[in-house]
Parts: structure tokens; sequence; C-alpha cells
């Protein structure tokens, strides 16, 4: 009983995701068509990628409230390179992305050495690049990109569209890099208990560096993605993003405490919040009661997960 108990509580997110497909599929005939399926797929691309790094930072017990405004960054960065400089695709990419790497260093340093909530720290960079990406481009929009970047966010390989590519060899490295490494054991130990991870021997300040890094650099690849599906760069194309991603990662199951969840059930929530989000829009449903839905989503993922914690502190002081 206890091994169906268990194969059910961790299977859940996947059952509510079909019973979700199956709902819309019922209301809207036009849902599970090829085309609209795919087009689920190229939306969740974004959140998908950007959800890998929040993932980790998550499991620390942190938060990144900087990954909209990294994204708006990336956006702006390497669509003036390549309009404005006159820079080669490839040149601008990886400037973009050792930007976006950086930010989440400084990010990572500023939490580490100085011990600063990495709420604050990471509201605080959400505010500066933000501000910085208008101040690039004086919140005037950039396009005209040559098509050879165009093809990383509306190219296709066969018939699957790249960004959907890109999104699941992401959270293949990922999860690799969660449960095939050791970087991945010590998010896991610093989320559980950082005071006993140090005493172990591990280094806590690097590891913190790492996963902020790491998140900013998803975050880059994320921005990319919707630069060259947008084909233009706005300054607050990130706007409220980090909401989403947040979402995605505690609807999947990890724990705002920090120290458990799963990459595959992150994948599950991603999918979740894309079927919901496409379902409500053929649905009808105007975008200020989507926020709402989202919101509610949001607090519902994080009460249960107070409640399993508590729960688990309630059998810990028992048995002790």
């Amino acid at each position: 009983m206890t091994k169906v108990k268990y194969f059910i509580k961790d299977r859940a997110i996947y059952m509510f995701l079909i019973i979700m497909i199956v709902f819309f599929s019922i209301i809207n005939k036009n849902f599970l068509t090829v085309k609209n399926l795919m087009n689920v797929a190229k939306q969740v691309s974004i959140f998908g990628i950007a959800s890998v790094g929040m993932t980790y930072v998550i499991l620390l017990g942190g938060i990144d409230l900087a990954t909209g405004s990294i994204i708006s960054f990336v956006n702006i960065i390497c669509a003036y390179l390549m309009v404005n400089a006159g820079l080669a695709p490839g040149w601008a990419i990886l400037i973009s992305l050792l930007s976006s790497a950086a930010i989440g260093f400084i990010n990572g340093i500023v939490i580490a050495q100085f011990k600063m909530p990495a709420l604050i720290v990471t509201f605080a960079t959400q505010t500066i690049f933000g501000g910085f990406a208008y101040i690039i481009c004086n919140g005037i929009p950039i396009s005209r990109f040559p098509d050879s970047f165009l093809a990383l966010g509306q190219g296709y390989v066969g018939p699957v569209p790249i960004p959907v590519i890109i999104m699941v060899v992401i959270f293949l490295l990922g999860g690799f890099i969660l449960n095939r490494t050791y970087f991945g054991r010590y998010f896991y130990a610093l989320g559980g208990n950082e005071e006993a991870a140090e005493l172990s021997g591990i280094r806590v300040k690097g590891v913190k560096v790492l996963v902020y890094t790491l998140s900013g650099l998803f975050a880059g690849i994320a921005g990319l993605v919707m630069l060259a599906r947008a084909n233009t760069g706005q300054p607050n194309a990130g706007l409220g993003y980090e909401f989403d991603v947040i979402t995605c990662v505690v609807l999947g199951g990890v724990s705002t405490s920090g120290g458990s969840g799963k990459m595959s059930n992150v994948v599950a929530g991603v999918l979740i919040i894309g079927v919901l989000s496409n379902g409500m829009v053929l649905m009808n449903i105007n975008a200020w009661i989507q926020m709402v839905v989202k919101g509610v989503i949001l607090l519902l993922a994080v009460g249960i997960d107070c409640v399993q914690q508590q729960r688990l502190l309630n059998v810990k002081s028992v048995s002790s």
C-alpha cells in the first residue's frame, strides 16, 4: 500500500497534466491538433530553458528575480551588437551569453560573500539591468536580424522547431548535471542543510556562485531564443517572466525550502503552464483572468509544499 501511495504521489503531476489535456481537448477540438501542440511546445521553450537554472537556485533554497531582466538585457545587447555594431551573429551570441552569465556571477558573489538575501540582491539586479536595457536602445525596439540568427527561434529540423530541440537539450543537460555529477549532489546537500554541507567539506560559497551563474546563463539562452523568435529586441521582452519560471519550477515539485525536487517533474510543470495558457487562450479567457489563475496555482503549489515540509518536521520530531 505504501509503494502504491508513493507511486501515485510521485506521478501526480503527470496525472494532472493528462487530465488538463483531456479537459481542453473536450472543450476545444483544435487543442489536440499537431499544429497546436507544436505551438504549445514553442511557447513553453523559453520558460523551459530558463527553468533549469531556476531549479538549481530554488534547490539551494534561494530565488532569482533577475531572470526576466536578463532575458530583456540579452534581447537588447544581442540585437544592438548585430544591428548597430555590425557584429556577426556568432560573436553577438557569445558576448550576450557571457554577459548573462556575468550577471548571474555577480548575483552569486554578492549573495555568497556578503550573505545578503537572494531576494534583495536579485531584485536589485533585476532593476539595474532592466534599466540598462532601456539605456542601450533608448527605449526603441531593434529589429532586422540576419536569417542565420532567426533560425534559432524560427527554424525547424524536420517537423520539430529548433526552440523545442534547444529546450530538450537544455533539460537533458540540466538533468545530467543534477543527477550524474557531484555538483548536483552539492546542490541537494546545500538546500538540505547548508551548515552540515560546509562541515562536510563542500565549498558552499563556490557552489552558490556556480548556481547563480548557471541561472544567468540559461536565462540568457532563453533570451536569445525569444529574440530570434520575435525578430525584434524589446527592452521589456522578459518583463514578468521570472514569475512564470518560478511557477513552473515550484509546480514541478521543487521545494521552496530547498533540498528536494526532480528535473523530470519540472518538465511536467513547464508543460502544465504551457497547456493551461494555451487552453485558456482557446477558451477566449482574457489575459487578466489568466494572471489570476496562474497566481492561484503558484499559491497552491507553495502552500502544498509548506504543508508537506511541516509534516516531515512533525515526523522527525516524533521519531526523535
